[in-house]
């Protein structure tokens, strides 16, 4: 299979890692030789309750019993989605007040930054250095990282970028600006937080020009953090939240949520301003409705806070300089991308699944399912303990 992989499947990098899966459940993947691996990223945190959760899958399945597709997004009214939007508005602040559901982050990230330019009449749009938010042409041009874009430029005009954190940047917000985007937790830039009130600094720098504030939970959303989503952590309410990976369950989705007032500039003046075939897919949705069920409905996005805290307990190691992050998306910091690389390579091998991070490459990503247990824990961070000391002994690096 591995070899038909490489041949048929179009590849996003020269050196895939090509485990052979067989079949996953709980919190870990198994290849089909039979051995398991047990799974700190969760698909990129997309698999919020873990591999073949049971509510989801029977979600899924009398979904299927009853219809798939049966029209575009907003023409006809399926229960799957309105229960879904219904139950997530009531769980968010009166002024996120509707749904728009879409079939990836970067569709939502699309819709988002349209709907900003719609109701502020404006064209500028600003973004954060080391900022991802997606990879079609859109989501691209607020991406900042110019290494990953260069060659498809020229992208969308009249967007700046300035520097998480740096408050003074935040000037640039002018009347000029339609709408600021920016993650609740920059995640391809090292897993960092909000420092000194930041995103409050921002709200009232975006309120004063008259600017629409767009927050980025397509990772941190859906309980990662402690919070339903990350923005609930640092005192502020965004115009317009874009959310994708872990709403699904593990299924391909997206959303922009906004007010009603504003989400239906998008139906008029010109009429389908942003449509979506797939859009609220009834199969996807009853997937998204069973996952914000089990994370509203018991203590998982609580938990994800003792869980980190016993990740921090163990994880102490000289070559881990420090470890970012809140709840299960957390980032240990080595101190050169070489030490990182050897360290997902191994463990691998060992049997446990870490990651990269897109732009900072001394991270290593540990964002496993919320359903993952103490034990699990402790069986991943005693081999990446093992790892990092054997790593350490046949290393170059000088340990003090």
């Amino acid at each position: 299979m591995k070899n038909d992989f490489l041949k048929y499947q179009a590849q996003t990098s020269p050196y895939p890692l090509g485990m052979e899966v067989s079949h996953a459940i709980g919190s870990y993947i198994y290849d089909t030789s039979g051995k398991s691996y047990l799974d700190f990223v969760a698909g990129v945190s997309a698999c919020t309750l873990g591999h073949q959760n049971q509510r989801v899958n029977n979600a899924i399945k009398a979904q299927l019993d009853l219809y798939s597709h049966v029209m575009v997004y907003g023409e006809y009214a399926q229960q799957p989605a309105v229960d879904f939007c219904k139950l997530l508005v009531q769980h968010l602040p009166h002024s996120l007040n509707q749904v728009y559901l879409v079939n990836s982050g970067t569709e939502a990230t699309e819709g988002a930054l349209k709907l900003a330019r719609r109701v502020t009449g404006r064209s500028q749009l600003i973004s954060c250095h080391n900022a991802y938010h997606g990879n079609t042409m859109g989501a691209m041009s607020v991406m900042g990282f110019e290494e990953r874009k260069q060659v498809f430029r020229p992208l969308i005009p009249d967007v700046e970028f300035i520097t998480f954190n740096n408050e003074s940047d935040l000037e640039k917000i002018t009347t000029k600006t339609a709408g600021f985007i920016l993650e609740s937790i920059q995640g391809g830039a090292g897993f960092i937080q909000p420092k000194n009130d930041f995103l409050i600094k921002v709200r009232k720098r975006c309120d004063e020009m008259g600017a629409m504030l767009i927050i980025d939970e397509i990772q941190p959303g859906f309980g990662r953090t402690g919070t339903l989503f990350g923005f609930e952590n640092y005192g502020i309410v965004p115009d317009i939240m874009i959310i994708g990976k872990g709403m699904g369950g593990g299924m391909p989705v997206g959303g922009i949520v906004a007010s009603s007032e504003h989400l239906k500039l998008l139906s008029n003046n010109p009429k389908l301003g942003h449509i979506t075939t797939f859009g609220g897919h009834p199969v996807i949705a009853a997937a998204c409705l069973a996952t914000l069920q089990e994370l509203t409905e018991t203590s998982l996005i609580a938990e994800t806070l003792v869980k980190e805290k016993l990740f921090r307990s163990l994880l102490v190691h000289p070559l881990i300089k420090e470890i970012r992050g809140r709840g299960l998306m957390l980032a240990p910091m080595t101190e050169c991308a070489e030490i990182t690389n050897e360290v997902v390579l191994k463990c691998q091998e060992r049997g446990l699944i870490l990651f990269w991070l897109l732009f900072e490459p001394c991270a290593i990503r540990i964002t496993p399912p919320l359903t993952i247990s103490e034990n699990e824990i402790r069986e991943g961070c005693k081999i990446l303990i093992e790892v990092l000391d054997e790593v350490a002994q046949n290393s170059a690096v000088i340990v003090n």
